[in-house]
């Protein structure tokens, strides 16, 4: 399935496109994003960074259809990207995302964060989302467990800042979508 663009009342979320990396490397290389992420993140991050990402790890995934990714962008401002959130058809990270710390702290990506989950359970009908976070990183684990998720699991896993304790946060469908009725 092509990825669609996504609105909510403040945000535009567009599909990423090659383009996008140039923005995306003036943004993202700061250790206030990329410190609670895999290990596999290059840091420092190097000057092609955002294009090689881009390029040979997200796009080909999108093309292969096990990934939907899209820029964050609010709708008064639609040249300029915020963040990125993405949805992965693999085991046990369906969701990631992250925002320049500029625009942390606005809602802008909890808005973002239910418009992607909506996108997977009732446009992909898939019966379970998945989202793993280092369990320091508190910003993200209240949009997780204001979303409905529930934490299910714990273990060390490699983030850029060293090993740490991780958490795996899940809801289903069902959950999902009675929540969003109430």
């Amino acid at each position: 399935m092509k990825t669609p663009t996504l609105t909510t009342e403040r945000l535009l979320l567009k599909p990423l496109e090659a383009e996008d990396a140039s923005q995306i490397q003036l943004l993202y290389p700061r250790w206030e994003i990329v410190r609670y992420l895999v290990a596999s993140v290059p840091w420092p991050y190097p000057p092609d960074g955002a294009a090689n990402y881009v390029n040979n790890v997200a796009l080909p995934d999108v093309e292969n259809g096990v990934a939907w990714f899209w820029t964050i962008r609010r709708k008064d401002d639609p040249d300029q990207l915020m963040g990125l959130i993405c949805l992965y058809d693999v085991e046990d990270n369906n969701r990631g995302f992250w925002l320049a710390p500029e625009w942390q702290g606005q809602g802008y990506m909890r808005e973002a964060s239910i418009a992607a989950t909506d996108f997977w359970f009732n446009t992909l009908n898939k019966p379970l989302l998945r989202a793993p976070k280092a369990a320091v990183n508190e910003r993200s684990q209240r949009i997780s467990a204001s979303s409905g998720m529930r934490l299910v699991r714990t273990e060390k896993k490699a983030y850029v800042c060293g090993e740490l304790d991780s958490e795996l946060w899940e809801i289903t469908r069902e959950e999902w979508n009675a929540l969003q009725r109430s």
